[in-house]
């Protein structure tokens, strides 16, 4: 007997390494030891995973709208946690808007982490918001730990987030790079929105005209040239057009720190197939083309693209008007925090994607980008967080059975490959009927 708390076996895992066997042995929450199947490993509880599972680290999902305080109605740290659990999901870093108060000051960092707390079942951490006027309020959200700061450029969806005009950007950059943070960003320009159509009615072609992919790629060549003047670390969320790809993959060459992010909803669907008035795809930026798709796809193959996370931004059912279908006046955001990891799956193996590749864009990456170094790899050190997938498996996704707290997604009725069996958090068994174990995090823990 070694003394480890739990060692599970496993013929298939993912660690650091890549896709091998063996065991990992867990002690005091962390991961104490990897090891080959033959070498044995004994602890106090042995767990035998099964040949048809593959052993990952848990996934990092950090762009998520918990919605609490102030929109519970839309989703609750509960119900955001108990999701991302049943998901594969073990740490989620909480976006500053759509909860009221904004996470735009330290008071509000505070509301928002007494709301969280004793209610997470993963570990959660939390970003800080950029807005008009609240410059001189990010060196104290910062010291308080949260992992960057959010800007739009253009109307966020809720008035009290308000966009960074163009002459206060470059001013925020230069004290993100003072402070070594990051601005994490919503790049659509404003003024390109503005003079595209007016989304209006049931045909999604109408909501595609109303969102172009001009509006993506101008804004995202701004923010390259000015994370070039200043230095700043940058990150471009959600990223839909392909067609910024190219200049994205310039300014990395050029030493410009920008990091990339896309989304499974824009690696599964397309917008030929979205139905009419089918408003849970409402999404900004919305769903493209196949074609794009595909070249979205090429760019998490080419490096260009580091990660895929969620932009879980649900809302009740009666906020998408599902009874009209009108684009035009449906919230948009996509509800997929629990069925992330199977929708990546399904696309990344029939493109001859490897598990290890997905674990790098679902797990390792996105811990990087948040500067968790015990997250995201099943390694020495590493805090014991692991997902039971079975990657041969599949399912259709019913939307009454998810766990986020409207049933309300474009999931859906869809078919997807790869069963979340269990999902570990710091060496135990996350068990959504006993107490929730999750902490709230803050930059630079270990």
């Amino acid at each position: 007997m070694t003394g480890y708390d739990t060692v599970l076996r496993a013929r298939r895992m993912v660690t650091a390494a890549g896709e091998t066997s063996g065991c990992v042995g867990v002690t005091g929450g962390r991961i104490a030891a990897i090891a080959p199947l033959e070498a044995g490993l004994e602890g106090r509880r042995v767990v035998e995973l099964g040949d048809d599972v593959a052993l990952l680290p848990g996934l990092v999902d950090t762009h998520v709208h918990v919605d609490e305080p102030g929109r519970t109605e839309w989703e609750g740290f509960a119900t955001a946690t108990r999701a991302a659990g049943a998901g594969g999901v073990t740490t989620i870093i909480d976006m500053p808007l759509n909860s009221i108060p904004p996470t735009v000051d330290l008071a509000a960092l505070e509301t928002k982490r007494k709301s969280a707390e004793g209610q997470c079942f993963v570990d959660v951490g939390f970003w800080g918001g950029a807005v008009p006027g609240n410059l001189g309020e990010l060196r104290s959200l910062h010291d308080a730990g949260v992992f960057g700061f959010k800007c739009f450029l253009l109307h966020s969806g809720v008035d009290e987030f308000q966009p960074l005009p163009p002459e206060d950007l470059e001013g925020v950059l230069e004290r993100i790079a003072e402070m070594g943070s990051q601005l994490i960003v919503h790049a659509e320009d404003s003024d390109a929105i503005d003079r595209a159509e007016t989304p209006h009615g049931e045909l999604y072609e109408n909501f595609l005209r109303s969102r172009p992919r001009g509006a993506e790629n101008l804004a995202i060549a701004w923010l390259l040239e000015r994370a070039r003047w200043t230095g700043a670390r940058v990150h471009v969320l959600h990223l839909s057009s392909s067609d910024a790809l190219p200049m994205l993959a310039s300014a990395r060459r050029d030493g410009v720190q920008v990091t990339v992010e896309t989304c499974p909803h824009y690696l599964t669907f397309n917008a030929e197939e979205v139905p009419d008035g089918a408003t849970q795809f409402k999404c900004c930026p919305p769903i493209r083309e196949a074609e794009n798709r595909e070249l979205l796809w090429q760019g998490l193959t080419d490096g260009v693209v580091d990660i895929v996370v969620s932009d879980h931004s649900p809302c009740t059912a009666e906020l998408k008007h599902l009874d009209t279908g009108d684009f035009g006046t449906a919230w948009g955001g996509i509800a997929s925090l629990q069925v992330g990891l199977p929708a990546v799956w399904s696309g990344a193996r029939v493109r001859g994607h490897s598990l290890a590749d997905v674990v790098g864009w679902m797990a390792t990456g996105p811990a990087r980008l948040a500067g968790l170094g015990h997250k995201g790899s099943i390694a020495l050190g590493n805090d014991a967080d692991f997902c039971v997938f079975a990657p041969d498996a599949a399912f259709v996704v019913d939307a009454t059975r998810l766990a986020h707290r409207n049933p309300v997604t474009p999931y859906d009725g869809r078919a997807l490959s790869g069963v979340v069996r269990q999902t570990w958090l710091r060496g135990s068994r996350i068990d959504v009927s006993a107490p929730p174990s999750g902490r709230l995090l803050r930059r630079g823990d270990r």
